[in-house]
This record gives structure tokens, sequence and C-alpha cells, in this order.
């Protein structure tokens, strides 16, 4: 405790963690809009179980994670090459988990567009679906913690930031997971944009692990230009009913 309130009286560890705050809340995006949009799908009375289950979990990764911290360190050593290319476990677990966010994003882009011809069958898939939502969420959280924590481990050595960091993160991410599912349950169209945001996302992390590195910032201005962009459509189409009536 003497250790952290020593490092804390040092400016450059206060800068450290704010910046590490912002990196951790802003990576956190990508899973919140995949927790949002899983938990969508269960009945009204399940979803914020289903949320603080999910984000409990990312949590509990993430502080796992820090616990084995020189382990960590060593996913980013090549552990096989093919076609003259090396891998490490991270590019193998980012690939993996961008694949299986593709499929998924897909998968859920083709159920919005081709929903199905039974409305029985389809109750009976989400009564069903909260424990297949939390594995899918089990997956995906690890991914993002490991990538993470990767990201908390280049910035600073302090492990004592990274916890508070990680920590300050995931309770963000656990306050607006319920407004942002509720706004994207409540807005359609808001459901197809996050998931093409998903599918790029997924695309990223693949390609991340491949070797080919996309800034973060150039897919999060994206974002949100996208998401600029359907909020004018919004309002134009609020004021058009608005007209209408």
């Amino acid at each position: 405790m003497e250790n952290l309130v020593t490092l804390l009286s040092e400016p450059s560890a206060w800068m450290a963690l704010f910046t590490l705050i912002v990196m951790e809340v802003v990576l956190g995006i990508d899973n919140l809009i995949f927790v949002s949009i899983l938990t969508n799908k269960l009945p009204e009375a399940q979803r914020p179980k289903a949320r603080v289950i999910g984000l409990s979990l990312a949590l509990i990764f993430r502080l796992a994670l820090l616990g084995t911290v020189a382990i960590i360190v060593q996913l980013v050593e090549p552990v096989i090459t093919l076609f003259d290319h090396s891998f490490s476990w991270r590019d193998i677990i980012l690939i993996a988990g961008g694949l299986f966010l593709v499929w998924k994003a897909t998968k859920e882009i083709h159920h919005n567009v081709d929903p199905g011809d039974s409305d029985a069958d389809a109750k009976d898939a989400v009564v069903s679906s909260f424990a297949t939502v939390i594995g899918q969420i089990l997956v995906l959280d690890l991914v993002f913690s490991i990538d993470s924590i990767i990201t908390a481990v280049g910035m600073t050595d302090h492990v004592s930031i990274m916890v508070i960091a990680v920590v300050t993160a995931v309770v963000v991410m656990l306050l607006a997971a319920g407004p942002l599912s509720r706004f994207i349950e409540a807005n359609p169209t808001i459901v197809m944009l996050a998931l093409g945001f998903l599918l790029m996302i997924g695309m990223t992390l693949i390609a991340d692990g491949f070797g080919v590195h996309v800034p973060k910032g150039y897919i999060y201005a994206a974002m949100a230009f996208s998401a600029f962009v359907e909020l004018l459509n919004m309002l134009s189409r609020r004021r058009r009913k608005k007209k209408a009536s």
C-alpha cells in the first residue's frame, strides 16, 4: 500500500494512469458492443444479469492475466513459423478471436436480414440461449483481455497502475452497458451498424495476428464518423415523423 501511495505521488505515474484508463476504456468499446448485442437477444429479465456476468468475467480475466505478466510478455515470442512468417501465441489467439467475431457478426447480420420463417422457433432459441450467450462472451472476453493487458504492459511497468486502470475501465463498461443496450434495442438501424463495427474489428484482429498492424485510432475514428452519420439520420427521421403527424 505504501508503494502505491509513493507511486501515485509522482506526476508521471498520474499521467500514465490517466492515459492507461483512457486506453482501456477505448479498447473496451469492442467488448461492450459485443456484450450489448448478445444480451439483447435474451428475455428482458435476464439481460442485466447476463451483462453483469459477462463484464465481471472480463474483469476477472484481466486481473488474472495481470497476475501472470511475465507469462503474458512471453506470448509475443514466436512459437511457430509458416510461409516465412513467425506467429506468437498472441497472434494465434487474435486470429482465432477475429475469425470467431467475423463468423458471429456475419451470422447476426444474416439473421437480421432474414429472420427466418417461424416465430415460435425464434422464441425458443432466445429463451434457451442464456448459457450460449455467456459462453460466447467468455470467448471474446479472453481475446479482448489479452489484447488489453499486452497494451497495458507496453505502457507502464507498474502492475498497481494497470490494476487501477483495468478496474476503472470495467466499472465504466458496467455503467454504460445498460444504456447502450437499451439504445441499440430502441434503434434497430444501430444494430446493423454495430454488427458492421464488430465485423471490422474482427478483420482488424485477424490482420494484427498476421502482422499487419492497423492503428486503432483509424478504426475508432471510422466508427465515430459512422455513428455521427447515423445520428444525423435518426434526427432526420424523427423530424419527418413529427412533420407527418
